[in-house]
């Protein structure tokens, strides 16, 4: 009786011994990495940047933000989701890389409700519709008209298919009756530089990117994208307000793990994060960016991205929005 229970309990310590360090409580004892879908620059790289930051304080390791852009954020995305789901590696996205890249680039690299675990909401940024400062459009019934010429060819520059911006511009032409060429780009940067230049007339962009051009009188703003004005642009109409009723839209950011990643892991990110995000000072960063700051359980961010999906994937289907 006593050899069995020596033998037992050595077995049990071998067992414990092979556990994960984080099924141990140790998570992390080692640098994490917050992998995204786009270049530096941009709404998700900002957002990254700043709980990055804090996310190291808290957990007393690095938090390395690794942009891997390209095929609508699908490169990152595949990435993370066949990544060991040990909590080292998670992958911090938006609207279009989660939810609608891979129906857009028809490729089934991933699929967000299988192949992901929610985490945490991180931020929500109204788009506001901008013009090169060179365009003669002060209104967007100024613009409209002139998007509904014959042979008036006004282009738009896309960070990428499947994007907020595009799925925004898309819909606009469908409720509109407006048409204009969109010209997709690998990333908000090199979108906003042809903007800027003039290769380019208009485009949709996040406020918190787009902001700083409408202060310099490099861009004018027409319209925001959100249900009400926003303090940053309080002259600036609302789409809604221009005519198109319920038009209403915003970008997200979120952090997502993949599959099979322990579920203490997810809690503890998911309250860190939370804590982080409604601190004022946090807030504040957001703030001067255009952008809300706000985390969720991983339940109400799995809720809220269902309803996303469900939004959103009828507009695309019905529109037949491709990458092709």
């Amino acid at each position: 009786m006593r050899n069995a229970i020596a033998t037992f309990a050595v077995a049990t310590c071998a067992a414990l011994a092979v556990l994960p360090a984080a099924a141990q409580g140790s998570w992390p004892d080692k640098p994490v990495k917050l992998v995204l879908p786009y270049p530096p620059g941009g709404n998700v790289d900002g957002a990254a940047r700043i709980i990055s930051e804090q996310l190291q304080a808290t957990f007393k390791q690095p938090f390395l933000v690794e942009n891997r852009p390209g095929a609508g954020g699908m490169i990152a995305g595949e990435y993370v989701a066949k990544s060991t789901p040990d909590g080292y590696t998670f992958f911090m996205g938006a609207n279009g890389p989660i939810l609608f890249s891979p129906t857009i680039f028809k490729r089934n690299a991933y699929d967000w409700k299988k192949d992901f675990a929610p985490v945490s909401s991180v931020s929500f940024t109204p788009l506001v519709l901008q013009v090169n400062a060179g365009t003669p459009y002060k209104t967007m019934g100024e613009f409209i008209a002139a998007a509904k010429k014959s042979g008036n060819a006004l282009t738009m520059a896309s960070p990428g298919a499947g994007t907020t911006n595009h799925l925004v511009s898309e819909y606009l032409q469908k409720e509109s009756g407006a048409k204009w060429l969109t010209v997709h780009y690998k990333g908000n940067a090199p979108a906003t530089t042809d903007l800027l230049g003039g290769q380019v007339q208009f485009n949709f962009d996040q406020l918190s990117v787009a902001q700083p051009f409408i202060q310099q009188g490099r861009t004018r703003a027409l319209a925001v994208t959100s249900a009400r004005r926003v303090p940053l642009l309080p002259d600036v109409p609302t789409l809604q307000e221009a005519g198109f009723k319920g038009f209403e839209a915003e970008t997200f950011t979120g952090i997502l793990a993949p599959t099979g990643t322990p579920p203490d892991i997810l809690a503890r990110f998911s309250e860190a994060l939370q804590k982080i995000l409604a601190d004022k000072a946090v807030q504040a960063k957001f703030e001067t960016l255009g952008a809300e700051a706000r985390g969720s359980t991983p339940k109400q961010f799995t809720q809220f991205l269902t309803k996303e999906d469900a939004r959103w994937m009828p507009i695309i289907k019905q529109a037949n929005i491709s990458a092709e």
